[in-house]
Parts: C-alpha cells; structure tokens; sequence
C-alpha cells in the first residue's frame, strides 16, 4: 500500500464523497524518499505476486504483450520479475520516488536486465509517453497517492498511451480484517484518514472503496470486455503468510503514526499503546486475519 504524505496539503472543498472542512493530500504520508518504506514494498511485492497466484495469473494471451508500464512501480519488484520471466517484453516503471527509481535501476543492472527501465514520473500529471504505446498497464494500490478526482484523469492518460487492444489491470484492496482489536483500530484510522483526506470513495469511511469503483473508473475512461478476479490473504497464525504479512502490519502502522496525529484521531501515546498491543495480537496462538484484492482489467477498443 502506497499512501499520501501528510506535510503536503491543500484544502478541497468539492471533492466527492469527502466532508466539507477535509483536507487533499498529494504525495505519500510514508515518506516516498524513505528505505524503510522501500524494503516494505518490495516486501508487499512478493506478499502480492503469492496471493495472486502469479504476475498475471488471470492472463493467458501474454504472446501480444510487448510493451508494458508499470505505475507507482515502488523499487520495480513486479516488473522485474516480469520481464525476467518474459525477457522479449519491454517494460518501463515509474514512481514519483527518486530514491526508488534509483535502487530499480540498479537492480536492474545488477540482475542485467536490458529489457526494462525506470523513470522518476508523477502519475498524477500527464504521462510522458507516445499515443498507444504500451500493450499492458500495470497498477496496484492507487488509493494512497490518487484523490478520488484524479483517479479519471490518470485513467484518461492511460487509455491514451494503450494500444488498441491492449489492456488496463487494476489492483485494489479492503485490508486487515482481523480478531485484533488494536489493529481493528488503526485499520479505522487509516481508511478514516484516507477519506477525510479525500483518496476514498466510501460514502462514509468505515471501507476504502476504491476497489468496487475501479469497472466504473475503466468503463469511464474507454475500456471494454471489464473482468475481475478477487484474492483473499489468510495471514493467520500458522498460515505460510503471518510473519510477512505481520511485518508489513508492524512497519506501515508505525510509519502512518504522524499521519494519525495530523488527522487529529489519536495521541502519539494512544498510538505507541496500540501498535504494542497489536504486536502483541499479532504472535497470539488464535490470531486471524484475511486481506481482500480485486484485479480488475479492461481492453480498449481496436
């Protein structure tokens, strides 16, 4: 999950969906420029591509997908993989993050890999490409870095720079849904924040609600023959996903604590207890917990 950063806010007052005294966030509450954050994602990478069954488990015409783009790449993990599983595929990545797009390309160069490389670009502004250029477009977790009125707007550009034929895929996600309270809690926080922030579709907080928006968004944008497929994440005591998945909780949660306190829905003290609780849940013998992912994917009209 990429999400916005606190120090960079500006008032909307006609965003859908958002109350009228909320604020819009653009860029990353978790520091983008942060290693932290980076060996997070890069974790996430991997916990996604599993829960996923595959890097596009859900295709099986990949002998048409030469071009590929992934947006807010992170440190490249996905498409690196990509297109070492797929070496006559060219890929490019982009992420806002100079930090990220530097470590990829060094990786890149390390795995030589000759067939992709990574651009620092802000996907919230027009994309720096040729009309119908990739075949794939590539996503995942958009709601952080995207306020709800600039999801057409990127969807737009993407249907500019597809192929006809070629297609979007989308990854969204309702998350921890657990038997923690403490984690309960700050998962409130987090989906709260994001809708009083703005990046949230939910009409009133208590979901993210970007994942049962994204046919719409694509539909809007162009796009036809609109699939989905869900993934769940069990990432329950003893299951082969807990102490991953219980890393990734242990590091996002930290790093949004100063985004809860700017959103005035907690105490630094209040959230140093709860991430001790939910430390503490998370290693229970009768934890449970399931992450929600949809991809959703469409082709635009030859």
């Amino acid at each position: 999950m990429r999400l916005f950063r606190a120090e960079e806010a500006e008032t909307v007052t006609d965003t859908p969906n958002t109350p009228s005294d909320s604020h819009h966030y653009a860029g990353y509450v978790m520091d983008a420029e942060n290693a932290a954050e980076m060996a997070r994602l890069m974790l996430q990478d991997r916990l996604l591509n599993q829960a996923m069954g595959g890097l596009l488990a859900e295709r099986s015409d990949l002998e048409r997908i030469y071009q590929v783009l992934d947006i807010a790449c992170g440190p490249g993990g996905w498409l690196l993989d990509l297109t070492t599983q797929y070496p006559y595929m060219h890929g490019v990545g982009i992420d806002i993050s100079q930090l990220m797009i530097d470590y990829a390309n060094n990786l890149a160069k390390t795995q030589t890999c000759s067939n992709v490389q990574f651009r620092v670009m802000d996907a919230t502004k027009p994309l720096d490409f040729p009309d119908s250029h990739f075949d794939l477009i590539n996503g995942r977790i958009f709601t952080g870095f995207l306020s709800t009125h600039q999801w057409p707007p990127l969807l737009q550009e993407c249907a500019r720079i597809t192929t006809p034929g070629g297609i979007l895929r989308l990854t969204e996600a309702e998350w921890a849904f657990t038997n923690s309270a403490a984690l309960d809690t700050l998962a409130n926080f987090t989906r709260l924040g994001i809708y009083q922030g703005g990046h949230s579709f939910s009409p009133h907080g208590r979901t993210i609600g970007t994942a049962n928006m994204l046919r719409f968004l694509m539909k809007n944008a162009g796009y036809e023959d609109i699939a989905c497929q869900a993934h769940v994440v069990d990432f329950s005591a003893g299951t082969e996903l807990h102490e991953s998945n219980a890393q990734n909780m242990l590091v996002i949660y930290k790093q949004l604590q100063p985004f809860f306190i700017q959103m005035h829905l907690a105490s630094q003290e209040e959230l140093d207890n709860l991430h001790a609780q939910m430390e503490a849940d998370l290693q229970a013998d009768d934890f449970s917990g399931i992450d929600f992912f949809l991809t959703v994917w469409g082709r635009k009209p030859r």
